[in-house]
């Protein structure tokens, strides 16, 4: 059994790790990976040649350097650990899902409403992922592409939404309760992803539940900067570019999840 470790340039975000971890799981003889994303580092226990583990990760084109071999891996984390941060993640978008939603129809705000979609598809996913904890492979693709897919949708149904209010309405949405929800999403998306960065497991399903739960705290910061330059320009442009935005991150995110999972 050896231990190789490996710099692979290009991996700068979970997109490229999870593409890592996917490629060495085709490879028989690989029994373990460990990602140290910060450091742009991979280290693999295997039971083959040092050249085909090499080769494996060459053929993804991230620029990859073998550092040497030598030395031990961490314990993978545990099923149980998984699902207790999912059932975490599932709770809090719910909750924020009902309670954007509820204000951003009221307030009128697009931002507001894309931001509630987003969550609304977050706690869908987080469900999945519950699911698929201690399943096969197979399977927890399966699943994470159906998060893909349904992320696509929404953005696609949101987009429409924005060009309809920027040709045909052009009421302005309320602020306050705008900035007050998006602060609470925001608090609740940073405890989310403080839990799942404590597991933060190699599989696709829970790979994205985390890109899900990054993506959403930038999105929250782009709401509140909206309603903040709606009050100061009394127009509902920049809540109609902030709806337009979000959408085509979350566009973005269910490209990368459908990458990951093929």
């Amino acid at each position: 059994m050896t231990v190789s470790r490996f710099r692979v340039d290009a991996m700068d975000c979970t997109a490229e790790e999870q593409l890592v971890r996917m490629r060495l799981n085709e490879v028989h003889g690989v029994d373990q990976v460990a990602v140290d994303l910060d450091a742009r580092q991979v280290a693999v226990q295997h039971r083959i040649e040092t050249e085909e583990v090499d080769a494996a990760l060459q053929s993804l084109d991230l620029g990859t350097t073998h550092l040497g071999d030598g030395g031990e891996l961490a314990a993978p984390a545990d099923s149980e650990r998984e699902r207790s941060a999912l059932v975490f993640a599932l709770v809090i978008n719910a909750v924020l899902f009902v309670g954007e939603l509820t204000v951003g129809l009221v307030s009128r705000s697009m931002g507001l409403v894309a931001d509630a979609l987003d969550m609304g598809a977050d706690a869908a996913v987080y469900a999945l992922s519950l699911i698929a904890v201690g399943t096969s492979t197979a399977r927890k693709n399966r699943l994470a592409r159906t998060s893909g897919y349904l992320q696509l949708t929404l953005a696609v149904i949101g987009l429409g939404e924005v060009v309809r209010r920027f040709v045909s309405d052009d009421a302005l949405p309320e602020v306050g309760p705008m900035i007050v929800v998006s602060i609470l999403a925001l608090a609740g998306n940073a405890a989310t992803l403080v839990v799942l960065r404590k597991v933060r497991s190699s599989e696709a399903h829970f790979q994205a539940s985390w890109i899900f739960t990054a993506n959403d705290i930038k999105v929250n910061a782009l709401v509140i900067a909206a309603a903040i330059t709606v009050a100061l320009t009394n127009s509902s442009a920049p809540d109609l570019i902030a709806g337009a935005i979000i959408f085509t991150i979350v566009a973005n995110g269910a490209r990368r999840i459908l990458r990951l999972a093929k």
